[in-house]
């Protein structure tokens, strides 16, 4: 009796076991990341509290970031209207998620990094075939020395739909692997190479070996004219899913106990492939992060870390000797700059042990995490047009943007703009006082707007509106496109029936569009 007892207290109790590490199992894979406070994990919650202030007072336009420490999140934020719920474009930082689909690919035996590109594409060739475009492998794709000049990333998508056909007919000027020149293209033929030998585009392929395995879900990724994923950008996720394949590699591959990516590929992929600055002397070198080597679609940094490197401030920064992870979004135009903050603020907050608890310093820095917001334009002033105008819809002009009529209504410290492009119509709401957030499928700012099938494999984006009235007859219009770094301010200058406006994106201050014009209807 006293036997069985024991038998059936341990069956209990093993039983609870295997229940509770299955939940904790579950809720690493399936929800959030642990969360822990900044003096557990051997971090001064002084250093990020003077990263947020630096933060505040630069030119980078920070939209969201979460620092790990020992798999634990110990600080985040997002900079409202930007949300944690939110997915953000990643620019380039989708080339190091590229390049873990070829990883998967090489694991499986699908392809070789030493397979020739030619190989694949077969239907592809041009009519003479090179003796460099003939030399040209899979490695070098990855290591951006394709051996093109130029970089064919602003040539190609605007003026073809079969991006392939027209790599393969670019000309490979440098014997490939010997010189650096970053090459968006290359990585797309990364991307076209896995579609070719799994039949799946990078997305789906990525799904039941990347993105479930991680609980990552909700992600999305530009595809070309004919389906494949664009590969060097276009891929949108949400900051912690930054984080957690930050993670991954920091754990050479492992997640959750198993190992889903191979260890022996996350080192390949992560350590020095290619200078990308041959000769240049140590005192440029050591003050940059673009100039520490090129990986496998990663770039090293100083510090011994390495990332993932998205245009404007996408990074996802893994620092193995520090066993931490920072992942940030932002539009910035001093790239570096952005970096320098995290070396001189958050490098020197990591220690080798826990610290003493301060309930002092991490209320503080609660408070300012909670309070992070993007800064509102300047207040406005009371515009007697705004009755007005409220209700009248203005043709425009013809114009290269396709921009046919907008129109304008003023209610309850809200103003509805209607737009027709092309045979489009498009809505937003503007908030007098606060950002008035909404959704659309009208294309927003981008570098590669100009690409055939631009943002084909997108659903409508989220967007965050605010006006206010600059002088008597200029209303300002500013969008942000909040799954996005970017902003469009749009300015609407009125004088009788007649409309001018002036569109500036964010990430191109300088850069004046022409004015378009235009009549209010009868």
């Amino acid at each position: 009796m006293r036997f069985t007892l024991k038998r059936i207290l341990f069956a209990v109790i093993l039983t609870l076991l295997l229940f509770a590490c299955n939940n904790a199992s579950k809720e690493q894979v399936t929800g959030q990341l642990p969360r822990s406070i900044p003096e557990a994990e051997g971090v001064d919650s002084k250093g990020i509290i003077e990263f947020l202030k630096a933060a505040e007072m630069g030119p980078h336009e920070f939209h969201s970031f979460m620092f790990l420490r020992h798999g634990k999140v110990i600080a985040e934020g997002w900079w409202s209207p930007y949300a944690s719920d939110l997915k953000h474009t990643l620019y380039s930082t989708s080339k190091s998620f590229t390049s873990t689909a070829v990883g998967f690919a090489v694991t499986e035996k699908r392809l070789t990094v030493n397979d020739k590109v030619i190989s694949f594409f077969p239907e592809y060739l041009p009519d003479t075939v090179s003796r460099f475009l003939a030399d040209m492998e899979v490695k070098d794709l990855l290591t951006m020395s394709a051996g093109q000049v130029p970089d064919p990333t602003t040539i190609i998508p605007a003026n073809d739909t079969n991006w392939v056909k027209a790599f393969l007919a670019r000309p490979v000027v440098n014997d490939p692997g010997t010189k650096f020149l970053y090459n968006s293209m290359a990585t797309y033929m990364l991307s076209a190479i896995v579609q070719k030998v799994t039949g799946e585009k990078v997305i789906d392929y990525l799904t039941p070996r990347l993105f479930e395995p991680l609980g990552i879900s909700g992600m999305d990724w530009e595809t070309d004219p004919m389906g494949i994923n664009t590969g060097g950008w276009g891929l949108r996720l949400k900051t912690e899913d930054m984080a957690r394949f930050g993670q991954l590699y920091l754990q050479k591959g492992k997640w959750n106990g198993e190992q889903i990516l191979p260890e022996e590929w996350v080192t390949e992929a992560t350590t020095f492939k290619i200078d990308q600055a041959p000769g240049v002397p140590d005192s440029i070198r050591n003050n940059s992060e673009w100039m520490q080597g090129y990986c496998y679609q990663f770039w090293r940094c100083r510090h011994n870390a390495f990332r993932g490197d998205g245009a404007y401030g996408q990074y996802i920064i893994v620092m193995p000797e520090k066993d931490a992870v920072i992942a940030i979004t932002c539009e910035t135009p001093d790239m570096q700059g952005e970096i320098n903050l995290l070396w001189e603020y958050l490098l020197p907050a990591l220690k080798d042990e826990p610290l003493p608890d301060d309930n002092a310093s991490n209320e503080t820095l609660k408070k300012m995490l909670a309070a992070l917001a993007v800064k509102l334009p300047a207040e406005g002033i009371d515009s007697q047009l705004e009755t007005e105008i409220s209700g009248k819809t203005y043709i425009i002009d013809p114009n290269d943007r396709h921009l046919k009529s907008l129109s304008l209504s003023f209610e309850e410290e809200t103003c509805q703009v209607k737009m027709e492009v092309n045979a489009e119509n498009y809505d937003f709401n503007f908030g007098s006082k606060d950002w008035i957030k909404g959704m659309t499928t009208r294309p927003g700012p981008n570098l590669l707007l100009s690409a055939k099938g631009h943002f084909a494999g997108i659903p409508p984006v989220q967007t965050a509106g605010i006006y206010r009235w600059r002088d008597e007859k200029s209303l300002e219009l500013t969008l942000r496109y909040i799954e996005s770094p970017h902003t469009e301010l749009i300015t609407c200058r009125f004088d009788g029936d007649k409309i001018s406006i002036d569109t500036r994106y964010s990430f191109m201050p300088s850069v004046d569009f022409p004015d378009l014009t235009g009549v209010v209807t009868k």
